[in-house]
């Protein structure tokens, strides 16, 4: 039987393998990136978070206590001087990169309609959401590839259902996803996955100044067959799972978390 030229480690090495290990999360300050980074400081592993909220980063560092073992820079994911920057600052901190999860993004999924929508706004809604998953692919796979690390980019189940007027954010996201299997096969030993969050409450996951109970009504949790809508750590989870050796054999897929919302028919 003739081996791979990069043998993945075994399932059985998860439990231990995560002190050491070096996660970039972008988006990392509130919702569903903070969820993440908070998931990857449990497993045992280092964090850096970047973000354009300068408040909210430093709130994350001041709530985790977690000393050296995690990091905060201020981050344009569309600007690639910033993202260089932010990708530097991680390897002289901590001198490795074995993850990195592209979170950061234009939350809002609305745009004006299509006839009305300016150049402008569609561009940089597609430089942020979609070019900015590029832009840090590109500067932190070099790291990436001397670990055999794992990639994990948090696309959108807008990326397969959509409301009225929301073009521009599904566009971005179904090109995530297409962007996601092309860099798998392309990256590889790299691992290259995608989470489509569905409904994820957020707000008592963003800075002290702004965090509010979330108020949801009993038909909100009852339209989701798990009985409730989800919680950054739901993907947060995952998204640790994907980065580890238990998931050494999964790459170039995106895999849907909405408490199985998608799977209902719906009728009128």
């Amino acid at each position: 039987m003739v081996e791979p030229k990069h043998a993945s480690p075994t399932p059985g090495a998860a439990a231990s393998e995560w002190p050491g290990k070096v996660v970039l999360v972008t988006g990392g300050a509130q919702g569903v990136g903070k969820g993440i980074a908070q998931a990857v400081l449990e497993a045992g592993g280092n964090v850096v978070i970047g973000d354009l909220d300068a408040e909210a980063g430093k709130a994350c560092l001041d709530e985790w206590q977690a000393g050296e073992r995690a990091a905060f820079h201020v981050l344009d994911v569309s600007k690639e001087a910033s993202v260089i920057r932010f990708v530097a600052a991680a390897l002289k901190r901590f001198g490795r990169i074995d993850g990195l999860v592209n979170n950061a993004g234009i939350a809002n999924p609305h745009n004006d309609p299509i006839e009305a929508m300016d150049w402008a706004e569609w561009k940089h809604r597609i430089e942020t959401n979609l070019g900015g998953v590029f832009l840090c692919c590109k500067h932190a796979l070099p790291s990436l590839k001397h670990v055999n690390g794992a990639i994990v980019n948090i696309a959108s189940t807008r990326a397969h259902q959509s409301e009225p007027h929301s073009e521009a954010y599904a566009a971005s996201k179904g090109g995530m996803l297409a962007f996601t299997h092309a860099l798998a096969v392309s990256a590889g030993p790299v691992r290259v996955n995608a989470i489509n969050p569905g409904w994820i409450v957020v707000d008592d996951w963003k800075k002290p100044s702004v965090r509010k109970k979330a108020k949801l009504s009993a038909a909100d949790h009852a339209q989701h067959p798990v009985g409730r809508a989800g919680v950054p750590p739901d993907i947060g989870a995952l998204a640790v799972f994907l980065l580890s050796s238990q998931a050494g054999f999964i790459t170039g897929e995106n895999i849907t978390v909405d408490g199985g919302v998608a799977r209902k028919m719906h009728y009128v």
